[in-house]
């Protein structure tokens, strides 16, 4: 072995071939105990970056653990192939869309099998091919079959940069910013086709509580997008405009409305702009929906309080939104902050109409709402006839009595416009005919097939001529070809169902496939997919267990979002000129330092720094590792099997049991903390003593076992050494019983035993200790503990000197009692006297290998009573001979 490392490059090369040749990866035809990981499929971009690596490495390493557990595991790979950057990239190299992609698909196929991923390539799904997409477009036309698909003209988000439409999911932060290009976002009208994920918006906020498996920020996330208010809709008549419609959710504050406001979008707003100047000025140049202050300009007409009477002024302002609510709403400064700064500043009536709820019989006393407003429920005053009733009666009485009032539900949810004007997607299957209208593509007509590409501005479907002119399946007449094609979020919705039969030529997917693997046992990915992909995913889902016999409703039953690779607390971008390329690692370092120094530097979860001293650590650890085996194998110790022995069978199991629990968490640091942990007290045992061969190798073939998954190559290379046949990814996991709390307190003992002796050494200048007495304490004292946890008295020293052999120990008793009742809050059992003097006993080799001292290890009768009386449970007594 080199000193400068291993043979990374060999070792990874020969592996990776022998696990191809064995199809090692494959995954079972006839399935007993099912187990689907899955990463989210990448954007074929022609080359991985530390974010794949992270993503990637995690759901091999689960789905590596759960195989060697026994399960039968699904663990695919594929691309999402279809998108706006092929298209461009084309364009600015002169090819076409399809070549440019499948050559970056093969090369990040060439890279991912570099960093050693076990996937089965058999159900490889590339969404671009029409094999993939043609089930795109049938799908498209089952919703259309269940009313699910709509055509009408919308106001759509448009990228200019792009030329192409935007979901609202697709338009970020309060720049309203292109997702792929931050080009700002403007809006146009557009004939556009929609999928009615609306008719699905109860059941997908109300199955959230359900996902369990999901982090609680995702999951608020898609709380916040649906948006679901309760509330009731009123009208406001409006001279010269008629009876004008208001969304509140808090109408028993009507009687505290000073003004309403339109949003600068409102067919009013847009026909009072026409003929004044103010109006016009501030839609077209002030208003400004994301400013930190709300704006608005008044119109001069006023609108009618269904409930007062009176005559309150009208305001066009920013912070109302056409898509929320109707566009209108009555503004009650009193009640609501946002209302309360708009009036603030326009000089407007502020009235309470609400108070906190009184207590006893005490009349409501009016809150002061100068300063803020009182949003809360509680009791209406100033409010005629309804005074004195709660909100909540109050909400229905007044939904009663008004005419026009009346109940509804309001989303913030919008249906998804999926129509895109872009030539790299999946083609809508729909011709236009004259006579007919929009008509779908006879299903043995499908895939509607794209036309070669053409380089031109604009949508280049539109360029196609040939391809355009069709004939109407209905009439037989002319008609033309749907130019638009589908979001390619279309294709991510149900690539997961494909994967189970990707093969199958008459359906999507196979049912009976699908209701054995799904849902998804374990999900990794971004979460910046919160609202577009893992919402419609769920969408489709849902649909497709109404409509095609899936037997879940939900796709995915754990998800993990893992955090971004960093380097210097910034995220890697080309732009900050700060990425670190994962091609690099490899030919340096291997693909099993990457990733294990991935998997052990943080929590999934967490972001984390990428550090180039910590890959060379992570590199060196594992050149040690191989060396303790290759000496192993060299010269196989002959050592007793004693006390040290017994110490380092029982960190084995200890190691096997919690990296187990940890794997099973997706806590991968933890686990691999642990694995490091055991390879450092197996090389301390070598340097100390000869071991005994059958606990070193159980410990080197656990360590290579619980490694396995996040360093396979080195793992597979260390497991043939050790004499092993065949794979270690096929061979079972390390099993061990034990109870973490006792392995927790005697590993807590023997360290805190470690680090008195430490201390005391460097306080009182011992340079070269002769001899070490460590004492445990005496039984009375566990006692004493024990009665201190579960005691709830507060005399604890009374309750500790009813027990009389603890009383007969008279101060010694007292002074300890005090320091218990002292330190209540924080006491903890510890192991009994005997434990903890096995405990000791059978790690005395490390303290005497620290010091270079004989330990001995003594009983409290055996002990000197000066020495014996600092002595306590978890804490023995030090005595230094220098």
């Amino acid at each position: 072995m080199s000193d400068a490392g291993y043979d990374h490059a060999t070792v990874e090369r020969r592996w990776q071939e022998a696990w191809d040749d064995a199809d090692v990866y494959r995954t079972p035809d006839d399935v007993d105990d099912p187990t689907y990981v899955l990463g989210m499929y990448p954007y074929p971009s022609g080359k991985l970056h530390m974010g794949h690596v992270r993503n990637y490495t995690i759901t091999d390493a689960y789905a590596r653990f759960r195989r060697m557990q026994g399960d039968d595991v699904l663990h695919p790979m594929g691309w999402d192939a279809f998108g706006l950057p092929a298209e461009n990239a084309a364009k600015e190299r002169d090819t076409n869309p399809r070549d440019w992609t499948f050559d970056c698909i093969e090369t990040m196929r060439d890279q991912m099998n570099a960093m050693g991923f076990g996937y089965d390539w058999e159900r490889e799904v590339t969404t671009c091919t029409p094999e993939y997409y043609q089930w795109n477009q049938w799908l498209f036309e089952r919703f259309y079959q269940e009313d699910l698909v709509e055509r009408r003209d919308a106001e759509v988000n448009w990228c200019p940069h792009c030329e192409t439409v935007l979901a609202d999911e697709q338009v970020e932060g309060e720049d309203e910013l292109c997702w792929r290009c931050d080009t700002p976002v403007v809006t146009r009208e557009l004939e556009q086709w929609f999928l009615q994920i609306t008719e699905y918006a109860d059941e997908l906020l109300e199955a959230i509580d359900d996902l369990e498996g999901w982090p609680n920020s995702v999951r608020q996330m898609q709380r916040n997008w649906i948006g679901r208010q309760f509330g009731s809709e009123v009208d406001f008549d409006i001279e010269g405009h008629g009876p004008v419609t208001a969304f509140t959710t808090r109408i028993d504050t009507i009687h505290g409305a000073t003004f309403f406001a339109l949003a600068p979008d409102h067919p009013i707003s847009e026909e009072l702009a026409e003929e004044n100047d103010d109006v016009r000025r501030f839609i077209e140049e002030e208003a400004d929906p994301d400013g930190d202050e709300p704006n608005g300009v008044e119109t001069g007409l006023t609108a009618t309080n269904p409930v007062t009477g009176d005559e309150i002024p009208i305001y066009v302002a920013d912070f109302v939104l056409s898509d929320v609510g109707t566009g209108a709403l009555m503004a009650v400064p009193g009640h609501d902050e946002r209302d309360h700064a708009f009036a603030e500043k326009h000089d407007l009536d502020i009235v309470p109409v609400i108070a906190p709820e009184p207590e006893g019989d005490e009349e409501p006393e009016a809150p002061d709402v100068e300063e803020a407003a009182f949003t809360e429920d509680g009791v209406l005053i100033n409010s005629g006839d309804y005074d004195g009733l709660d909100s909540e009666t109050a909400r229905k009485r007044l939904t009663e009595d008004i005419e026009s009032a009346e109940e509804t539900t309001q989303y913030q949810l919008r249906d998804w416009g999926i129509s895109r004007q872009r030539y790299w997607g999946t083609p809508i299957p729909v011709v236009h005919c004259d006579d007919c209208g929009p008509v779908l593509v006879p299903e043995e007509d499908l895939p509607v097939e794209l036309p070669e590409f053409i380089n031109t501005t604009g949508n280049p479907l539109d360029a196609a001529e040939e391809w355009k002119q069709t004939t109407c399946p209905d009439c037989g007449g002319p008609a033309t070809r749907e130019t638009d094609t589908m979001d390619t979020f279309v294709d991510s919705s149900w690539y997961f169902l494909r994967y189970v039969s990707p093969g199958l030529e008459d359906a999507p997917f196979d049912r009976d496939q699908a209701n054995d693997w799904m849902p998804v046992d374990q999900y990794v990915g971004g979460i910046e997919h919160a609202v577009m992909h893992l919402l419609y995913s769920r969408f489709f889902t849902k649909v497709l267990a109404d409509h095609e016999g899936l037997e879940h409703r939900e796709p995915f039953t754990n998800l993990l979002a893992q955090g971004m690779v960093q380097l210097e607390g910034e995220k890697m971008s080309k732009s900050k000129g700060n990425v670190v390329s994962p091609q690099r690692i490899v030919e340096e370092y291997g693909a099993d330092t990457a990733r294990l120094f991935m998997m052990q530097a943080a929590q999934p979860e967490r972001d984390f720094d990428w550090s180039e001293e910590g890959v060379r650590s992570t590199y060196a650890f594992l050149t040690r590792l191989q060396g303790m085996v290759e000496e192993f194998v060299a010269d196989r110790p002959d050592g007793d099997d004693d006390a040290i022995a017994s110490y380092v069978d029982a960190e084995i199991d200890a190691t096997i049991a919690i990296a187990t629990d940890e794997y099973d968490d997706l806590t991968f640091n933890k686990a691999l903390r642990e694995t490091q942990d055991l390879t450092r007290t197996l090389r301390q045992y070598a340097d100390y003593t000869e071991p005994h061969a059958e606990t070193y190798e159980r410990g080197l073939s656990a360590v290579v076992r619980l490694l396995s998954p996040v360093a396979p190559h080195l793992a597979e290379e260390l497991y043939a050494e050790l004499g092993n046949d065949g794979f270690v990814a096929d061979a079972p996991w390390p099993t061990a019983e034990i109870d973490r709390d006792r392995v927790a307190n005697r590993r807590r003992l023997v360290e805190n035993t470690r680090e008195d002796i430490r201390d005391i050494v460097e306080v009182a200048g011992i340079e070269d200790p002769q001899a070490i007495d460590v004492v445990i304490a005496p039984e009375w004292k566990y006692d004493a503990l024990e009665i201190a946890i579960e005691s709830d008295a507060d005399n604890l020293i009374g309750e500790l000197m009813q027990e009389s052999h603890i009383r007969e120990q008279g101060d010694a008793a007292a002074d300890y009692g005090q320091d218990l009742q002292a330190e209540r809050e924080a006491l903890s059992m510890t192991l009994a006297p005997e434990a903890e003097h096995a405990a000791l006993e059978s790690a005395a080799w490390l303290i005497e290998r620290e010091f270079e001292a004989p330990v001995t290890v003594v009983r409290a009768d055996e002990a000197d009573d000066d020495v014996l009386a600092n002595a306590e449970p978890g804490r023995p007594a030090i005595e230094i001979d220098d």
